[in-house]
């Protein structure tokens, strides 16, 4: 081994945790397993394999087994396709711009960011292949050439959003992976002897060769701070692009300016309450209260609080616009969402996005109070995405046309297991990679990223 790689005394840090310590804490999901483990594992399985086996009987059967009518040609799925998408930004905010404006206190939280990113982004995008009903006749939407030139039309805003989604999950999975190289060598070393040949063998592959070199910290660096800033304006475009779906349509409360940045808004407000979510089921089941502190629930409760502000106020606008229009068929819209069938669906959704989470963050931030305004907004952002998509299409210009949007259980399943399908990607990556960045945690407390450096 290398000069480099030598080993080092037990460094202490300002709180008092030693290095090794550090590597102890942090690899010990890597490389014992529980039977908690298996058991969440399991779970999540049969939920996934049920979900699966309802997608085969909609396949079997066609798309007449949804809630789908003459007028709801969308429904739950595209709701959860624009849900998961919104997820995906946490990683975006808590990672990427809180390390171009030097937060140090992100460290410890930005790689479970990153995960929701990448995990939500390859949820969500099925849901398309799911709605289609015939999915083998999904190269219609892939660009290809042929003796014609290229089959989609690239007037079309869902064209614009398979380009965006897959930039995006291409440069998410970049973003996430570099960081990672540093952790990788420390398993590759600390815990070699603890692993099976196959998974030595995995990181040996995927850690580089690192062997923490000056060179090497500074172009890991360098290539961190590039994708941080290539990954920003990448995260706004997708979900402003999958506002333009809606907006570039000429259906009554979709036809507006303001989706746009609405829909971005609400997608990192959504993003924020994953993080705290995720955050706090870590750090119980994982016992890492040392690495994920009140600090961390603090500053990501008082983003929470500013986005559920200016949550409230584009959901204003949006609704003041055309009341104040009084346009008889966006009128219609929004008596059915506000006093209608919907009603009781608008009305908990505001209470979760607004008031419940001012009551809870609004003051002293704990852990318990700010992971349940998460949920609590997660819930009514999920409703929200159900809204604009129900509401809209059940009540569509003329009255002959209306119609009531029933989810079926087949919808409903798969929409479960697609919650499920998540649990388990977070299980598995947990498993193979330390979830808590930890050469970004010494950096923070106070020990050198560069101390195995010669």
């Amino acid at each position: 081994m290398s000069e480099s790689t030598t080993a080092r005394p037990a460094l202490v840090t300002r709180a008092g945790i030693s290095n090794d310590r550090i590597i102890g804490d942090l690899l010990r999901p890597i490389v014992e397993t529980g039977a908690a483990f298996w058991t969440a594992i399991g779970v999540c399985s049969l939920f996934m394999a049920w979900a699966m086996f309802c997608w085969g009987y909609q396949i079997y059967y066609g798309i007449g087994v949804t809630g789908y009518n003459r007028t709801s040609m969308w429904g739950l799925y595209e709701v959860n396709f624009v849900f998961w998408v919104g997820i995906s930004h946490a990683g975006t905010l808590i990672s990427a711009i809180l390390r171009v404006t030097d937060a140090s206190w992100r460290r410890p939280i930005t790689r479970a960011a990153e995960c929701i990113t990448v995990f939500a982004l390859m949820i969500g995008p099925m849901f398309v292949l799911i709605h289609l009903g015939r999915v083998w006749d999904f190269y219609w939407v892939v660009p290809y050439p042929n003796s014609r030139g290229l089959w989609p039309n690239f007037r079309s805003p869902l064209l614009w959003d398979f380009t965006c989604i897959n930039s995006y999950l291409l440069g998410s999975i970049t973003y996430l992976y570099l960081p990672m190289i540093p952790d990788l060598a420390a398993i590759r070393d600390a815990a070699e002897n603890r692993l099976g040949p196959v998974r030595r063998k995995l990181y040996r592959i995927l850690s580089l060769g690192w062997q923490g070199t000056s060179r090497q910290w500074s172009l890991l660096e360098r290539s961190i701070t590039i994708m941080a800033a290539i990954i920003m304006p990448l995260a706004v475009s997708v979900h402003t692009v999958v506002s333009w779906i809606f907006a570039m349509t000429l259906q009554p409360m979709w036809n507006s300016t303001i989706f746009g940045p609405y829909f971005v808004v609400g997608a990192i407000f959504s993003g924020i309450a994953a993080v705290l979510a995720a955050l706090y089921v870590i750090r119980w089941v994982l016992h890492l209260e040392a690495y994920i502190e009140p600090v961390h629930f603090d500053n990501l409760g008082l983003l929470l609080l500013v986005f559920s502000l200016l949550w409230g106020y584009f959901t204003f606008s949006e609704y003041l616009t055309p009341w104040y229009a009084h346009q008889t068929a966006e009128m219609a819209v929004m008596h059915h969402r506000m006093f209608g069938y919907y009603a009781p669906f608008f009305w908990t959704m505001l209470a979760c996005c607004l008031p419940i989470p001012l009551a809870l963050l609004v003051g002293r931030r704990t852990p318990a109070k700010t992971c349940m305004a998460s949920l609590s907004v997660l819930v009514g952002m999920w409703i929200e995405r159900f809204l604009i998509v129900a509401g809209t299409l059940t009540r569509p210009r003329l009255t002959f046309n209306w119609h009531a949007y029933h989810p079926s259980w087949v919808e409903v399943s798969i929409t479960v297991g697609a919650f499920a399908y998540f649990i388990f990607l977070y299980l598995v990556f947990i498993k193979f990679f330390p979830i808590v960045a930890i050469w970004e945690y010494k950096v923070d407390r106070g020990l050198a990223a560069q101390e195995n450096v010669s």
